[in-house]
């Protein structure tokens, strides 16, 4: 993949000592993980859409019972 930037961009860059391509690299990297994570939450949305909530009181009965 090449990505192209304007000279003067690249030059300043790279006279401040910046790797371009690694920068690139992270960037794409932190929007995958997004994009991924925006998925599986999406995914959970849509499954939990048809779970009932629990009745009042559950959890506190859930641990009487357990003590």
């Amino acid at each position: 993949m090449s990505v192209r930037i304007k000279k003067e961009i690249k030059e300043e860059l790279e006279k401040h000592g910046v790797d371009i391509d690694q920068e690139v690299r992270k960037i794409l990297e932190e929007l995958y993980l997004k994009v991924k994570a925006k998925e599986y939450i999406n995914k959970w949305i849509e499954d939990l859409k048809d779970v009932k909530p629990s009745e009042e009181g559950f959890s506190s009965n859930s641990v009487r019972e357990d003590r």
